[in-house]
């Protein structure tokens, strides 16, 4: 099994946290969010992972392209890295790792997470993963027949259709059949939007005889801006607690006259001194925490928090505060004190 991961794009809705550190590397829980979620899919799949390919802006830098190397390694997985040069579309990004386009393949956009817990269909040539939604006219969903096979891929009904929204993750028992489908969109320059979309190669299999089947996921977390995410990370540290199959506190940990609310991830080296911490938040390895109180909070590595009551607040690397507002969003090597 492979995993093709196209995440080229840096995620401006998450500014300024993704100014110096693309989407996908932002750490959730302790874990990057591209590193959880090929994880989820290993498990979800119940199949060695072979190979998995991660498709790239040119000016990611080495760094990054060594992070993702070593999530790949961490599944005991071969590491590919291709570029995207220019940003044209779904289509165009699954097709910029076309030398990694054969057997079976999960495809998963990088700025999702999600829970599950169900077994790929046998009879299918492709799923799509998808969640049953509330608002589903907000939403691309899949339409289904009497069979429960997939007929449709229905952007934002007007009219209903049906509840089960797409959630950017496809398995293809073959995904060199979706790979010659999408070079004939390449082809025929089908473009919606400016963009080649993955749809377009979709409904070119669908008209094929491919049988598309939905794949549905018990939870769905979204990370395309500084409150999803943080909600994001609350959610996920609740899993974490109830599965208890990571650990979550370091030992590494120093704390003077301090006080730990589960559930908590606090990263290596970190040094607590006078204060509360919790529950619902991150703190990155390296950070230092000085008579405050910190609850429902994404804080990155290397920073420094002091004299501060936070409550849905996202701060990045190296980044200093000192100051008196609760829901604040500061970058790497920011200073607000």
């Amino acid at each position: 099994m492979k995993i093709i991961v196209p995440m080229a794009g840096r995620g401006s809705r998450l500014r300024p946290h993704t100014l110096t550190v693309p989407k996908p590397l932002i750490p959730i829980a302790g874990k990057p969010i591209v590193q959880r979620l090929v994880e989820n899919i290993a498990k979800v799949v119940q199949s060695d992972i072979e190979e998995v390919a991660f498709v790239i802006a040119p000016d990611f830098g080495e760094a990054i392209e060594n992070d993702l190397k070593k999530i790949a390694q961490k599944l005991n997985a071969k590491a590919s890295i291709y570029y995207q040069t220019e940003p044209l579309g779904t289509g165009h990004a699954i097709m910029s790792a076309k030398e990694s386009l054969d057997g079976p393949a999960v495809i998963a956009y990088a700025d999702t997470l999600f829970k599950a817990d169900f077994n790929l269909d046998p009879d299918a040539d492709a799923v799509v993963w998808v969640k049953k939604v509330d608002n589903p006219s907000a939403f691309g969903v899949v339409q289904l027949n009497e069979k429960q096979e997939i007929i449709d891929l229905v952007e934002k009904p007007s009219d209903f259709v049906s509840d089960l929204a797409v959630i950017g993750i496809y398995y293809f028992k073959q995904v060199e059949v979706l790979k010659n489908a999408l070079q004939q969109v390449l082809d025929e320059n089908l473009m919606r939007g400016g963009e080649y979309q993955i749809n377009d190669g979709i409904e070119k299999m669908k008209a094929d005889g491919a049988i598309f089947k939905p794949g549905q996921v018990d939870e769905w977390m979204d990370c395309g801006n500084k409150k999803v995410t943080v909600a994001t990370n609350t959610r996920i540290l609740q899993i974490l607690e109830e599965e208890k199959n990571e650990t979550t506190v370091a030992k590494s940990l120093k704390r003077d006259n301090a006080e730990i609310i589960a559930p908590c991830y606090i990263g290596e080296n970190v040094e607590l001194k006078n204060s509360k911490i919790g529950p619902h938040v991150s703190l990155g390895d390296g950070t230092i925490v000085d008579n405050s109180t910190i609850k429902n909070s994404l804080i990155q590595t290397n920073a420094q928090i002091k004299n501060a009551h936070l409550d849905n607040a996202m701060i990045g690397n190296h980044a200093r505060y000192n100051g008196e507002f609760s829901s604040v969003s500061i970058g790497d090597y920011s200073a607000l004190d």
